[in-house]
């Protein structure tokens, strides 16, 4: 066993940023299962929410992001993401990260939702230019050890509390022991088969605090970007907000402007309403993809803030100056996970969460356009901040048993199948009769899960991980009887003010808890096998 003042499971924004904000004398471990910068941070393109202009406010950020979150998002939680941004912002400049400047000043833009300029940007690659300036930043401190291709198995846990983490490391079971555990490990996105997200996202923190026994809320509400790059036998690539933000406009196959129908602020509608449009509008026209056209930008101004966006659609045959692009939605932000309180804190004592694999309260049922990578700056803060060590005698971890590889032939059938069914039957749009159906796949499945170590190796880690994870999405889906924020459904159509309630999970339960309980609580109202 490898003991610690502190461990952090996940190398994107929020774990990069927890370990520079702990105390400099602690000993740090940084675990991760790929190389230190693979991470949906990483991925990110549009840019950070703050209030910098003289003609902005706290208020109106706050109040944008509390109608984005249409209902469910905890002002208090909202408040101090807004009030403590720009802080946050200058530390970063000072780290010397390359926000794009106009006559010397940051550089603002609007994205969909926002009421006003305030998104701060590098080109369109800005979570690169972020996780690269605390990559660097990390590497120089002598008390951060980094674990890369290390994977995290189970949560180390005894006596009622938090001991550290089970790992996969040089090929051997390893227990890495600490008083604090920061779980930074992401969202879940893939476990849907378009996603903007990078292959690691497999819910991994998600699944260990389930298994832990800790609470878990709202995992029903996940968002759908509009527009990701949509080609045959490519993944999807994200487009940013910040493309419709500029002038960017959204066409259908006839070359027609449409979302005005649908919502009054067209392209500039918030981002579950857009995705919404499109697949009805699709599902209506029997197509596939819309088309989003660069050309009302600009070519100067399109050169200067979407290079990247510019560099891979050449690379894919398509030139965004001369014709619109094909795009579909596609899942890409988990706004439920871990419930925390506003110091990073979880119901299990010794475990802290932040970013995306974090319930804050700052998203609701449906996160504000470039508030995601703020989260993890705010609140991996107050960990750094406000983390306190604890004296430990550390238990004794249980012995190994002899490892039985599951079978091979299942681990690839839910790999393979799994983001299918959740996109099929879980996607945009929901109703009874698909979550019952997606469920009943998913249960046949998990009792594959009943023999062999499936946790010996990657696979079948995140096989287990994803089944667990779809397993909980869809059933907070089915539980959740009307339409709010990023969760629609059909048969539900309505949003509901009896419903203005949180969905906490843990074990075999699902319950309500209102907007103002501090803890958990209410009745169950669904069992669903797991």
């Amino acid at each position: 066993m490898q003991q610690f003042d502190a461990l952090i499971v996940g190398s994107g924004a929020a774990g990069l940023y927890t370990a520079l904000h702990l105390p400099g004398h602690w000993q740090i471990a940084l675990i991760t299962k790929e190389d230190l910068a693979l991470s949906s941070s990483d991925w990110a393109q549009g840019g950070i929410a703050a209030v910098l202009d003289p003609t902005d406010s706290f208020q109106l950020h706050t109040e944008d992001t509390m109608v984005a979150g249409a209902g469910l998002c905890e002002r208090s939680a909202v408040e101090v993401l807004v009030e403590e941004a720009p802080e946050r912002i200058y530390e970063l400049v000072h780290l010397g990260v390359g926000f794009d400047r106009y006559q010397g000043r940051l550089d603002l833009t609007l994205e969909a939702a926002h009421s006003r300029k305030r998104i701060l940007h590098a080109r369109d690659a800005t979570g690169r230019e972020l996780v690269r300036a605390l990559m660097e930043e990390v590497l120089s401190q002598p008390n951060i050890t980094i674990f890369e291709k290390t994977l995290a198995l189970d949560l180390w846990v005894d006596q009622g509390r938090c001991w550290g983490v089970k790992s996969r490391h040089e090929g051997r079971v390893e227990y890495f022991g600490a008083p604090v555990t920061v779980l930074a490990t992401g969202g879940a996105s893939r476990i849907f088969v378009h996603s903007t997200n990078p292959p690691v996202c497999t819910g991994d923190g998600l699944a260990m605090a389930w298994r832990a026994g800790v609470w878990l809320r709202d995992l029903e509400f996940v968002q759908f970007h509009p527009t990701a790059l949509s080609l045959p036998d490519t993944p999807r690539f994200l487009i940013s907000e910040a493309v419709r933000g500029e002038g960017a406009h959204i066409l259908d196959s006839r070359g027609e402007r449409f979302l005005s129908r649908y919502h009054a602020q067209g392209e500039l509608a918030p981002r579950d309403v857009v995705a919404r449009a499109i697949y009805l509008h699709l599902k209506a026209q029997g197509e596939e993809r819309v088309f989003i056209d660069f050309r009302p930008i600009g070519a100067k101004r399109m050169q200067e803030r979407f290079p990247n966006i510019d560099q891979m659609c050449q690379a894919r045959g398509l030139d965004i100056s001369q014709e619109p692009i094909p795009v579909a939605p596609a899942a890409h932000y988990c706004m439920g996970g871990v419930q925390t309180d506003l110091l990073g804190r979880t119901s299990l004592t010794g475990l802290w969460a932040v970013g995306e694999t974090a319930s804050t309260g700052v998203h609701g049922a449906n996160r504000l356009a470039s508030n995601s990578l703020l989260e993890c700056l705010v609140f991996a803060h107050r960990i750094g901040n406000h983390a306190e060590q604890a004296a430990l005698t550390y238990p004794t971890p249980a012995p190994e048993t002899p490892e039985l590889p599951p079978a091979a032939d299942h681990v690839a059938t839910i790999l393979q199948k799994l983001p299918q069914l959740c996109w099929d039957h879980c996607g945009i749009v929901r109703d009874r009769a698909g979550l019952t159906v997606g469920l009943a796949q998913l249960h046949h499945w998990q009792t594959w899960l009943e023999t062999g170590d499936w946790g010996a190796d990657r696979a079948s880690l995140e096989a287990r991980n994803q089944l667990l994870v779809a397993n909980l999405v869809l059933g907070s889906a089915l539980w959740r009887e009307e339409s709010r924020g990023a969760h629609f459904r059909a048969d539900y159509p309505e949003t509901l003010d009896a419903w203005q309630v949180h969905t906490l999970v843990r074990g075999e339960q699902w319950s309500a808890q209102s907007l103002t309980t501090p803890e958990p609580g209410g009745s169950v109202t669904l069992e669903v096998k797991l």
